[in-house]
């Protein structure tokens, strides 16, 4: 029997096109693209960075001081552990579908032993847009992940937005901070996996014509 392993991130896919998803996950085809920029997975690295330097003195960054009541979780070993694809034992496991869903997860707050993710997103301008549209799934994915690893949540979770303001001399870019909360539902997250393992036992599901990839392929095919 196969042992499905997903991630927020293949969630998201099979939410957006069953199909690709079914492909990346069974056949291992993923779709295609292009030059993938590396600026945001630098900024990654400098905000965890940034933020560790306030966890090693027990204080919270400017940027979320006094706009949240909890602390930064303190212990960096396995924050470190959780923050890596490759070492998180951060996960939530559906023995009877014989699949678990695991990932990584930027940062963490706490409160009264419960437990907020965390999550750093950056952007090249501000968006009016409901963040919740691209990035609810995966935070009810962490929230799910922590409750199955024995960390009690709160029901919620913060994205911290990070967009450039202007350059100065001397290198500087200053960019403007937005903190936004996200109420969370665990029940979803576990929905969602439950139906995306159901679906790769299943046949190959039919084109989506709400799906470039799909239609692109298709709209070749009918050009030939």
């Amino acid at each position: 029997m196969t042992y499905y392993k997903l991630s927020p991130s293949t969630l998201n896919l099979f939410l957006e096109c069953p199909r690709c998803f079914w492909l990346h996950i069974n056949k291992k085809i993923k779709r295609p693209r292009g030059i993938f920029p590396s600026l945001p997975g630098g900024m990654d690295l400098a905000i965890k960075a940034y933020f560790d330097t306030y966890r090693l003195k027990g204080k919270l960054p400017p940027e979320i001081d006094g706009k949240v009541t909890e602390r930064l979780f303190p212990n960096m070993a396995v924050l470190e552990r959780w923050r890596s694809w490759g070492r998180t034992d951060l996960c939530y496991e559906d023995k009877s579908l014989n699949a678990i869903l695991s990932g990584a997860l930027d940062d963490c707050l706490v409160e009264d032993n419960f437990y907020v993710p965390l999550d750093y997103k950056t952007r090249g301008f501000d968006s009016q847009e409901d963040p919740r549209r691209y990035y609810q799934t995966q935070l009810d994915c962490y929230c799910l992940m922590l409750e199955s690893s024995g960390y009690k949540t709160k029901g919620l979770a913060y994205l911290l937005y990070y967009w450039p303001n202007e350059v100065k001399e001397e290198r500087l870019v200053k960019f403007n901070v937005e903190l936004t909360k996200i109420e969370t539902n665990i029940k979803s997250a576990e929905k969602i996996f439950k139906d995306a393992v159901i679906l790769l036992s299943s046949q190959i599901p039919k084109s989506s014509t709400d799906c470039e990839y799909c239609s692109l392929v298709t709209n070749r095919k009918n050009q030939l």
